[in-house]
C-alpha cells in the first residue's frame, strides 16, 4: 500500500510531537533526561513486531530472527516515521538539559 505525501508528512510530524511530548513529560516526572530515548527501542519493537515481548526472553533466537525480517521489510515511509519518533525522543532530552542549564529547576 502506498502512502501519499501529505499523509507521510503528517505522520512524521505526529510521531515527532508524540514522542517529544511523552519524553518531555517523563523527563519532568522522573528527572532523567534520556529516559524516552532509552525506552524508544522497546517501543519500536512493540510497534514493528507482532510477537509478545516475553518471547524475546524465552526464545531469543527465533524472536530476533523474526524481528530482523520485519525490520528489513519495512517501507521507506515507515522508517522515516519511526525515525521521526526517535528524533523527537532525543530532542526532548536535549531540551530538558538546555532548560536545566538555563536555571529552570522544575525540569
Amino acid at each position: 500500500m502506498e502512502m501519499s505525501i501529505p499523509v507521510l508528512l503528517i505522520s512524521i510530524l505526529l510521531f515527532f510531537v508524540l514522542f517529544f511530548g511523552i519524553g518531555f513529560l517523563l523527563n519532568m516526572l522522573l528527572r532523567m533526561s534520556w529516559i524516552m530515548a532509552v525506552l524508544y527501542p522497546i517501543v519500536f519493537i512493540l510497534i514493528v513486531d507482532d510477537i509478545r515481548f516475553i518471547e524475546y526472553i524465552q526464545q531469543p533466537g527465533p524472536s530476533f530472527s523474526h524481528l530482523g525480517g520485519k525490520i528489513s521489510s519495512l517501507a521507506a515511509a515507515d522508517i522515516a516515521i519511526l525515525t521521526a519518533g526517535l528524533t523527537g525522543a532525543i530532542v526532548s532530552g536535549l531540551v530538558i538539559r538546555w532548560l536545566r542549564a538555563k536555571g529552570y529547576r522544575m525540569f
